[in-house]
């Protein structure tokens, strides 16, 4: 390594957001210990890669990433962390020996400690056996590379164990973060002019069952009563937590925005049964429904998965069915994939690539006609715009808009237009 005077970091992250919340906490770590952070494309003398494992091609990236990574500067430390390092320690040091030290979804705040270690004893690994995890591991930020929307972790683990799902078992059992520790982080960031606070984990709905006088509608609340925070955003939730107090929470917290990533994963009820989801599609509508009479515009996004195991092509055809009844403004559609230790990996009829494919298409076909016809429908409203940059922004109900000249937010902007999918607008003055 360079001298003391002169520490570098760089962080690649890949996955999800709360991927991305682990790695700029892990960051801000570095950076308070005298490193400076730079562009993961320049030498540096530590690289940090942040692991996903969602999907077969998630860990093939990941290893890809790894391999090319250590060719940029061959003297650096290089380290793997998060969920596919958590999994897969053996396979990277078996096929990556060019990584230095692996950590997987715990132990991150001592990252830098074993990077003392590892030049003194070579230390390659701090992997944990994650089920036996019962805190929630305390890590913060006070800052992001966005200029007004700020990402709030509350949350790790997930205990539901749905059959294709990977993810329990590389996060472990739910932890919620401290209340206190919650709300100093949201003021932090209002303090630093943060506009949107985005509420996210493993699995955000599961806030507080294992802390005491707190839930996720409690802590939205106190969030909601912080100076400066205009929007509330929830990461992806499920349709069983829309009862009557939550929707009671909606109608006296006007900071909530009117998006919601509803996980659905399939519209047929055979498939959500053998995927383990504690819903059917009747809730999923009854919850829509309960949505929309508050919220009229609300934008609804969802995951599907097509071509799980032993999906019939009526089974399939539910999920176009309903995907159009629900008329999501957009959906992240995911071919199965299979993951060694779920059930679903040892269900039987595991259906072909090519299958997954031309089913995936189809759906991507139905999603992209509802989003059109949503996104059409906002054409001559005033819409309030969060400005992420000098002309770009966002709706409260997560719809894009360019508008001429931007500002921050509170400014009322016409919708005008909708030009290669994507709307225009003016300032009202």
């Amino acid at each position: 390594m360079k001298n003391e005077e002169s520490k570098t970091v760089a962080a690649y992250t890949l996955g999800c957001k709360v991927n991305q919340y682990d790695s700029d906490a892990v960051v801000e770590k570095f950076i308070k210990d005298g490193y400076t952070l730079v562009d993961f494309s320049e030498s540096a003398d530590v690289y940090l890669v942040n692991t996903c494992t969602v999907t077969h091609l998630s860990d093939r990236k990941c290893r890809q990433m790894l391999r090319r990574t250590k060719k940029i500067n061959p003297s650096s430390i290089l380290i793997a962390m998060g969920c596919y390092a958590q999994i897969a320690k053996e396979k990277l040091q078996e096929e990556v020996p060019e990584i230095d030290i692996i950590v997987g979804t715990d132990n991150r705040n001592s990252i830098i400690d074993l990077i003392r270690l590892f030049k003194d004893n070579n230390i390659k690994n701090d992997i944990t056996n994650i089920m036996d995890v019962e805190e929630y591991e305390e890590l913060s930020i006070s800052t992001t590379t966005s200029k007004t929307r700020a990402y709030l972790k509350i949350q790790e683990g997930c205990n539901n164990y749905c059959s294709y799902c990977i993810i329990p078992y590389v996060r472990g059992k739910i932890r919620s973060r401290k209340e206190n520790n919650v709300l100093a982080e949201a003021i932090r960031l209002s303090k630093a002019n943060f506009k949107e606070i985005v509420l996210t984990g493993i699995h955000v709905a599961s806030y507080g069952k294992d802390l005491v006088d707190t839930n996720l509608i409690s802590i939205i609340k106190k969030i909601a009563k912080i100076d400066g925070i205009q929007r509330i955003r929830l990461s992806s939730i499920e349709p069983t937590i829309i009862d009557d107090e939550f929707v009671d929470m909606l109608k006296t917290t006007p900071k909530i925005c009117d998006h919601f990533h509803l996980s659905l994963q399939s519209g047929s009820d055979t498939v959500l049964k053998r995927m383990n989801r504690k819903y059917n599609t009747q809730t999923y509508l009854d919850s829509v429904k309960k949505l929309r009479s508050i919220m009229p515009n609300v934008g609804l996004t969802t995951d599907i998965i097509v071509g799980f195991p032993g999906e019939t092509e009526e089974e399939f055809l539910s999920t176009l069915e309903f995907v159009d009844k629900i008329g999501f403004l957009d959906v992240h559609i995911f071919p199965y994939s299979k993951r060694d230790g779920t059930i679903a990996a040892k269900m039987d009829n595991q259906l072909d690539a090519h299958v997954k494919e031309v089913r995936a298409k189809k759906l991507k076909e139905v999603v992209n006609r509802n989003r059109n016809k949503f996104i059409k429908n906002m054409i001559g409203k005033e819409v309030e715009i969060l400005f992420e940059n000098n002309t770009q922004g966002f709706t409260s109900n997560y719809v894009r808009v360019d508008v001429e000249s931007g500002g921050l937010l509170n400014n009322l902007v016409k919708i005008n237009k909708l030009t290669y999918n994507m709307l225009e607008g003016s300032i009202v003055e």
